[in-house]
């Protein structure tokens, strides 16, 4: 990998041992992302991953594999990064990366299992949103029903992840409905953490020119607080799921537990309304 390349990563791996995988995104057509919009697609050779391991750390207790999503390059390539990642980092208890629904779907129920098996124990999930308009308006590669039936399939595998959603995404006078069915998407699986992000406009993209244009209003921060306050309200998980809003696009931080920590935390968002 180039030393100029920009490399993304979740906050929770802020101090992982970072493994390339793939270079660019293999969709980049997220009307909100610009993070690999000049960025071509490619997978990073197996050769040159076993290189970066065998120069690695050999006590390495976790790895995130890097690239938009690295499941992008197939079951059998990820079994052999996931064996050599055990052969020459042989205390690593888990293998983290990012997952597109587009991508998954493309995984069998048996070939996700053989991964967990193998080592691979934490996915991050962009799901945005549970509003099919809202989704095909951001040009996502999936669809609510996709996106439930492949965290059913990661549930059955036992494959742990996270789930990244946007408010602002459905824009101004629709947080409250985005919200709802937000919630009641992911009402219906089982994630460790629901992370939250604010849509954010960045230069380049389809929605600049849509906000440009006037085809898409932002929603005022009130109502983004809104969205916040629905989501908690209505998220109810059946084991205890993490809520955070502490990523640095968040207009408020918050972090808790679901559901034993959700008066307090609606207490704080509504004291932000105030």
């Amino acid at each position: 990998m180039s030393e100029k390349d920009m490399v993304y990563y979740p906050q929770d791996e802020m101090n992982t041992f970072l493994l390339p995988v793939t270079r660019g995104c293999s969709y980049n057509r997220c009307a909100f992302c610009s993070m690999y919009k000049d960025v071509p697609y490619r997978e990073v050779s197996l050769l040159e991953i076993e290189t970066i391991l065998m120069n690695g750390y050999e006590y390495t207790e976790k790895v995130f594999l890097t690239g938009a999503d690295p499941l992008a390059i197939g079951f059998e390539p990820m079994r052999e990064i996931l064996a050599m990642i055990r052969k020459y980092l042989p205390y690593c208890a888990c293998v983290a990366s990012y997952a597109s629904i587009l991508n998954l779907s493309k995984y069998t129920l048996e070939e996700l299992t053989v991964l967990h098996d193998e080592g691979l124990r934490l996915l991050y999930i962009g799901f945005e949103s549970g509003s099919d308009k809202v989704l095909e308006e951001m040009n996502k590669a999936h669809r609510r029903a996709d996106a439930i039936r492949e965290a059913k399939k990661l549930n059955t595998a036992q494959l742990p992840f996270n789930s990244i959603i946007m408010y602002g995404i459905a824009g101004a006078g629709k947080s409250i409905e985005n919200a709802t069915l937000t919630a009641e998407m992911i009402n219906q699986f089982h994630t460790n953490k629901v992370i939250t992000m604010n849509l954010k406009v960045f230069g380049g993209t389809d929605l600049e020119n849509k906000v440009n244009n006037k085809e898409f209003m932002l929603a005022p921060q009130a109502e983004l607080l809104v969205e916040i306050r629905t989501l908690l309200e209505k998220l109810n998980p059946k084991k205890n799921t993490e809520f955070d809003t502490t990523h640095p696009t968040n207009m408020i931080q918050l972090k808790g537990i679901l559901p034993k920590d959700r008066e307090k935390l609606l207490a704080i968002v509504s004291s932000k309304l105030k």
